[in-house]
């Protein structure tokens, strides 16, 4: 039987001339005065960055592709090529999948999902609104939004499940993109809430003896990027994701005793979230907190989750992926990509101490382009090295230009670009394309209307001119 013709779709052919270019640039000979593993690493992260964009394979199978043409070509010694295993991001996923599991099993996450309909009401619009609250304090209790991603998502589920959101319903997606953005992008603006920030803080501290207090940094950002986009998650929620509860299904569920899982779960959790808050007392890395707790939900005796459980349910597709995004970081700074376009771009922008809003979107831009080519976790690892050349060039005080990069990674286009917002993706069932949708939308409301009331607030703060 011959096969079937393969229809051509804008994705399709826009992965084919990313895989094209990056063939042409992999066979290209060196420019002069470059090494020869910059281009290698540049031909090997466009082709990861486009098949992840436009998902016409598998994210996993992109991830796997990614790994062998990575040692095939030796871009990188092993242990950058694959360091994204070795990752503390990639375990704390791995220990949250198993927690996620439990959380279901159990019925744990559909009781905390009937308590929040019952604080919030039964309508989506008021249960849309709870995640992203929820998602934005916890954000001032636990550092790490992985672990806020992989806590949150199994409770969206269940309450999706309660209000009648079967899979492929509008209002399950909404209620995950709900948690997961609200969980990330609002937390910018908290300092220790996630890790380019604290990334951020330790570059300005070392390269020119910077310190960033908290008290500062959060009324410098979260009015705007803390209240605001948390708003705009909300509207912008309810126009890609519309749909109304099925209230009768919530309400036919009836209260019952909380089974022994249950009472097991409950503590575990509680124990988790008091670790990963008091991590800076006890300095245990919230990777292996959540390791441990997943151990011990696979602890025979305790059987949370079980063998068959773990063999069917745990998603290894996602750890794949995840690991994958993360080495791509790596060997973008390895290879020197990111060095390299910093240098031939810096040259290029449009500064001038005689336009302050200009130099402002400039430098927001170049942390949104560098967030795009290398993840935003790299932006706060590349561009403040040049800081004070940037702080020259615009006129601006050197921790206004740091804090531009912090608008820049928060002003993200595509999902691919925040490993948390991916794995949130992953457990909540939502497509890379349903969710690019909604980060593209959420950028053009940022860029139209938050990154403007940002510099007035900014510049009444004293830090612009």
């Amino acid at each position: 039987m011959p096969a079937l013709p393969v229809t051509m779709t804008l994705p399709r052919w826009t992965a084919l001339a990313v895989f094209s270019l990056a063939v042409v640039m992999l066979l290209a000979p060196t420019p002069e005065g470059w090494e020869p593993k910059v281009l290698r690493g540049a031909a090997l992260v466009l082709f990861a960055m486009g098949f992840f964009a436009t998902g016409v394979m598998p994210e996993f199978v992109t991830g796997l592709a990614f790994f062998a043409v990575a040692s095939l070509i030796a871009v990188a010694p092993a242990e950058v090529i694959f360091a994204g295993w070795s990752s503390t991001a990639l375990w704390l996923t791995f220990g949250g999948l198993i927690v996620g599991i439990a959380v279901t099993r159990t019925g744990l996450g559909s009781r905390l999902a009937a308590r929040l309909t019952g604080l919030f009401g039964e309508t989506y619009r008021a249960q849309v609104a709870a995640m992203v609250l929820v998602g934005v304090a916890l954000s001032f209790l636990m550092p790490s939004t992985m672990g806020r991603v992989i806590l949150l998502v199994p409770i969206a589920l269940a309450l999706a499940d309660r209000l009648g959101f079967a899979e492929g319903r509008n209002g399950r997606y909404g209620l995950v993109m709900a948690v997961a953005c609200g969980t990330w992008m609002p937390a910018v603006a908290i300092l220790p809430a996630n890790v380019p920030n604290m990334v951020l803080a330790g570059t300005a501290e070392t390269l020119y003896g910077l310190h960033f207090t908290y008290g500062a940094y959060l009324l410098l950002h979260f009015p705007i990027t803390g209240v605001l986009k948390a708003i705009a998650i909300y509207f912008a929620v309810l126009m890609l994701f519309p749909d109304r509860a099925d209230g009768s299904a919530a309400r036919a569920e009836t209260a019952a005793p909380m089974s022994r899982d249950e009472k097991v779960l409950a503590w575990v959790l509680t124990v988790t979230l008091a670790l990963w808050a008091l991590d800076f007392w006890h300095g245990v890395s919230p990777a292996w907190v959540a390791l441990s707790a997943g151990v011990i939900c696979l602890l025979p005796g305790v059987d949370l989750v079980t063998k068959d459980d773990f063999m069917t349910r745990f998603n290894t597709a996602s750890v794949i992926y995840i690991a994958a995004v993360l080495s791509v970081a790596a060997i973008i700074v390895d290879s020197g990509v990111g060095r390299e376009l910093a240098a031939r771009i810096l040259p290029l922008l449009p500064l001038d101490p005689a336009t302050p809003a200009t130099n402002f979107a400039t430098l927001i831009g170049l942390g949104s382009a560098t967030g795009l080519l290398a993840t935003a976790p790299s932006v706060p690892a590349v561009l403040p090295p040049f800081a004070q050349d940037l702080a020259a060039a615009t006129g601006f005080p050197l921790v206004t230009v740091l804090m531009t990069f912090v608008l820049g990674y928060s002003t993200m286009f595509l999902p691919y670009q925040v490993p948390p917002l991916v794995v949130a993706l992953q457990l909540g069932g939502v497509s890379l394309r349903q969710a690019g949708r909604f980060t593209l939308l959420l950028a053009a409301l940022t860029i139209v209307f938050l990154l403007p009331l940002s510099f007035l607030w900014w510049r009444f703060l004293g830090y612009l001119p």
